[in-house]
């Protein structure tokens, strides 16, 4: 590897509520994305060449990242040594303060890595509550952070039956956004994981209301469609509500279909986290760092 110019896999954190999405906006936009201020904060570390994050993983406005990542190439001056991973982490947070954007850990990875390519599972996570009838009943620690469908409880049972329906290999077409850009995207994924379990929320243990009930629905795959995951969960949702049926996720999902998927069903951007991104530990290998930790 080149020492002069040195390609890093970073892995980056943030509350996706004032932000128009993970991805870069034209810098006269009100609302920018996290991409800008990565880069923005990425160009005070006085590289040679601008540096450009690709990311992995596409997120909404509204949408956060426990854990989203990029590859960046950061070519240093002549007769400068490589930024060390734990160097470039603590300056890159420097230069991001006061966003509430964090750079959670960085490796060194071979040249041809590709960030959004090489991904070999994402881990999304939705959060949402029952248990109070208004948003002003929410403590202000979760507001923006999940998504609260009522009072009344949702029958899980139920919405785990339904989302045996959407596990495994299928044509998620009915199931992606009706506007997607990527039209021509293959439908074909396989959902690996499709969790209901119980959950707390930030501190509701000290509120006195005590009948909020925090759930949280973790799918798993390779790759989703736009707004696949937030389909999926509304879905989910109103098997539990009693607003479908269960077997009518699966009746939804052999339309292949956009048009079929009921409308006002999908799922606000705020309750969702893109919870992890995998790769295989031989792709980030290189001759100067042998094992990753």
């Amino acid at each position: 590897m080149n020492l002069a110019r040195v390609r890093y896999l970073i892995f980056f954190q943030y509350c996706g509520t004032k932000y128009s999405g993970v991805m870069e906006t034209r810098a006269d936009q009100p609302c920018l994305g996290v991409q800008n201020y990565l880069e923005q904060a990425a160009q005070k570390l006085k590289a040679v060449t601008p540096i450009k994050f690709f990311i992995s993983s596409r997120t909404d406005s509204g949408v956060h990242a426990l854990c989203n990542s990029a590859h960046a190439d950061i070519q240093r001056a002549e007769g400068k040594l490589p930024f060390t991973e734990e160097v470039l982490v603590r300056a890159l947070n420097y230069n991001l303060k006061p966003e509430p954007i964090s750079v959670l850990k960085a490796f060194r990875v071979p040249d041809n890595f590709h960030a959004q390519y090489q991904a070999r599972s994402r881990t999304y996570v939705y959060r949402v509550v029952t248990g109070c009838s208004h948003l002003s009943q929410l403590p202000i620690f979760d507001r923006n952070l999940c998504w609260l469908v009522g009072e009344g409880p949702l029958n899980i049972s139920a919405m785990q039956e339904a989302a045996q329906y959407l596990l495994g290999t299928h044509d998620f077409s009915a199931y992606r956004s009706a506007s997607s850009e990527n039209i021509f995207k293959s439908p074909i994924k396989t959902l690996a994981q499709l969790d209901i379990t119980p959950a707390s929320g930030h501190m509701s243990h000290h509120m006195p209301c005590r009948d909020l009930q925090f759930w949280e629905l973790m799918f798993s795959s390779r790759s989703f469609l736009y707004k696949q995951v937030r389909r999926m969960t509304g879905a989910l949702v109103a098997v539990g509500q009693g607003r479908l049926a269960a077997h009518q996720v699966k009746e939804i999902l052999e339309t292949r279909d956009p048009q079929a998927f009921p409308n006002n069903t999908i799922a606000p951007p705020d309750g969702l986290f893109l919870k992890h991104v995998a790769y295989d530990e031989t792709d980030l290998k290189t001759d100067e760092n042998i094992t990753v930790s």
